[in-house]
């Protein structure tokens, strides 16, 4: 998908089950809000290249006008999208004296070919689409027959079944249109109407298996939903209304101008202290308008809910059955409990094959299960691919490459390079996007151009393309301004490091070698960009296998518990560290992050492994960390990418090194200040 949006004004917030500060005890009018307009979200959504851009208004009113009386509501629904008709193949509209109408009343067309509301709330959705499955084009927001609208950002794996000529957004359309719409219990998920329904949005939600955020009007109910997957790999930013700005905000990505604009977003001395925007914790939510109105304005009580699927919860929660090794254990029971956790749960997923037949292979090391699940996740965020692309000949498919990797030539990149030469038709180049700011000394260039030789060894048939994106940090003055936008609310030097390296990888905009000859013996350095928009990104693969060097150091703190909390930890704080932030900076570049490491499957399979299958923290560096997946690598063909140790891109492309030397003067002084914990100094950046 590409992003969405939602700005809401004319509504009191009832926050108290959030625990979340307000700090605006009133509404303020317009004039007093900061300079953030409708038109500042639509350039961020248009930067990411989506091939429509739609956005619908809701108005609502309450008819009745004294407290005490039960509340009845008047909702009118106008789109704003250069007049585009719907395209969901669900609306049942009929043009009527120039205003689209269903038996559920006007949608209109125009801003005055219907009366609104004087007063109450407007709801005003923006949907961008970056159209990569389905036949046929949408333009979002969806909406029913029943005048209930989504905007959403996200893929469906698993859960919910989306034929391969189908578009996720409609598929969901069609679930949530038939969930529970009465007057329900939001706090027990049950319905307490006459429907009977056994499904409420809550459950929907739970099911699905991918990365997504939504935001969706429920009309009947009256209840506005929102929310972001349970590891927050799509972004979704919040703004709850404040003095400086009464509305409330939904977000993919935070406008530049709402980034430093206005009193107590930005410290004296240039350093990031408050932010418009924070990060919505990952969860579903909902806001009823069910209460009193109140000087014209609207309440709506805010709600979290639990998720209903249970295997889901275990994953959040982190349950590890086998932690700790005693004396004298034999790893072969535990195989065979994880062979039939991991078969019992693929039984429940899609029938899946590769291009080249079944990939139903006899296992029995947890490192084969792994394997499986891993080649499973890899055809899922591959196989559906069916991108809507009008006239494109089947010819230049070599061209077109559907799917790059962020590639440095490690263990995990080296994984999924190898499985995606299963998944794709040798007839696609594979675009594999390296940054650097040092050149071809940094570590990262190094490991990718050994990768590449060993990739050409165990899949000669596929032409693997290195995309080098040499950068220099200081001629990237506006470049770093705009990837603080992208970052925000993160807002340390060690963010910006990764979000600048993330924003020029995915860029794709670099240079690659091609042959002069035909023998291929003599090579030139060309310009080339990458044009696949699906990125696939490792993301995940430390905070599951104990790669990160504090992982040692809790081992050796407290023993294999120690090490299990962290690497919990690590899980369930990954949307607000890494994630959230990720997703900006590699969307705006029109391109759309998969993450085959943090597919439910995969998390299953190494939840279920006993957690000495999975590191030995014994062992040196590049060896016993992250053992399961040199495992795989091994299994793979992938003998010396088995053996690499950690680096993260902001070490391995070397620009943590040119942002040491520049904002702190040298990599000691950046060390004994602990840059990467420091917030950033937007002026001396800048300089």
């Amino acid at each position: 998908m590409c992003g969405i949006a939602l700005i809401v004004s004319g509504i009191r917030l009832d926050l108290s089950s959030l625990h979340v500060d307000a700090r605006s005890p009133f509404p303020h009018p317009v004039h007093e809000q900061l300079e953030f307009s409708i038109d500042d979200l639509k350039a961020a959504l248009r930067r990411r290249g989506p091939d429509s851009l739609g956005g619908v208004k809701v108005f609502i009113s309450s008819k009745s006008s004294n407290p005490g009386e039960e509340q009845q509501f008047e909702c009118f629904i106008e789109r704003v999208d250069d007049g585009v008709a719907f395209q969901s193949q669900n609306d049942q509209y009929e043009m009527e004296n120039g205003r689209f109408c269903s038996e559920n009343g006007c949608i209109l067309q125009s801003e005055n070919s219907c009366s609104r509301p004087i007063s109450g709330a407007e709801f005003y959705l923006l949907g961008a689409t970056l159209q990569l499955r389905g036949l046929n084009p949408i333009v979002q927001p969806l909406m029913d027959a029943s005048r209930n609208i989504l905007v959403y950002n996200g893929e469906i794996f698993g859960g919910i079944h989306v034929e391969c000529h189908e578009n996720d957004a409609e598929t969901l359309m069609l679930a949530l249109g038939n969930c529970c719409a009465c007057n329900f219990s939001l706090d027990m998920n049950t319905c307490e109407g006459e429907c009977k329904r056994e499904r409420t949005v809550v459950d929907i939600l739970s099911k699905i298996q991918g990365p997504w955020s939504i935001i969706y009007w429920q009309d009947s109910a009256k209840t506005l939903w929102f929310g972001r997957d349970a590891f927050g790999r799509r972004s979704l930013l919040v703004h709850w209304p404040t003095v400086e700005d009464s509305r409330f905000l939904l977000s993919s990505v935070s406008p530049a101008s709402s980034t430093f604009h206005g009193s107590g977003l930005e410290g004296d001395d240039g350093s990031c202290e408050v932010s418009f925007w924070e990060e919505l914790p990952c969860g579903i939510y909902s806001i009823s308008f069910d209460a009193l109105r109140t000087d014209g304005y609207l309440v709506g009580e805010v709600k979290r809910h639990e998720w209903t699927n249970e295997s889901l919860k275990e994953l959040v929660e982190w349950k590890r059955t086998c932690i700790v090794p005693e004396p004298g254990d034999s790893s072969t029971p535990y195989h065979k409990d994880l062979l039939s956790q991991h078969q019992s749960h693929s039984a429940c997923l899609p029938n899946l094959q590769s291009v080249s037949g079944s990939i139903q292979t006899p296992v029995s090391t947890p490192a084969e299960i792994l394997l499986d699940a891993l080649r499973k996740s890899l055809i899922r965020r591959t196989s559906l691919y069916t991108i809507f692309q009008g006239t494109i000949l089947a010819s230049r498919k070599a061209e077109l490459g559907p799917v790059a990797i962020l590639f440095s030539g490690g263990l995990d990149s080296m994984i999924l390079a190898a499985l995606l030469d299963e998944c794709l038709d040798t007839c696609y180049e594979i675009d594999l996007l390296n940054v650097s700011f040092d050149g071809c000394s940094a570590p990262d260039r190094i490991s990718a151009k050994a990768g590449v030789k060993e990739l050409s060894r165990i899949a000669p048939l596929r032409r693997w393309k290195l995309v080098e994106i040499d950068a220099d940090l200081s001629n990237l003055t506006s470049e770093t301004k705009h990837v603080m936008s992208l970052i925000n609310p993160a807002n340390t030097y060690m963010d910006l490091n990764i979000g600048i390296a993330l924003w020029l990888a995915s860029g794709g905009n670099g240079w690659i070698y091609e042959s002069i000859d035909k023998d291929e013996k003599f090579h030139q350095r060309v310009k080339y960009k990458s044009e696949a928009k699906i990125l696939l990104v490792g993301s995940g693969a430390d905070e599951q296998c104990a790669g990160y060097g504090r992982h040692r150091t809790k081992y050796r703190q407290g023993g294999w518990h120690l090490l299990n909390e962290e690497m919990k930890l690590d899980i369930q704080r990954i949307w607000k560290r890494n994630l959230g932030r990720d997703d900006r900076c590699i969307a705006d570049n029109g391109k759309e992050a998969r993450f085959p490491f943090l597919d439910e499957d995969v998390i299953h399979t190494l939840l279920a492994c006993p957690l000495w299958e999975v590191t030995d923290l014994e062992k040196p560096a590049g060896t016993g960390d992250k053992k399961i997946l040199r495992e795989v690598a091994k299994l793979l063909g992938l003998h010396e990418a088995g053996a690499l140790p950690k680096r993260a891109i902001q070490f391995g492309s070397r620009i943590a090194r040119e942002s040491n030397r520049k904002n702190f003067g040298s990599n000691r002084a950046a060390n004994q200040a602990s840059a990467g914990s420091v917030k950033f100094n937007r002026q001396s950046v800048l300089q």
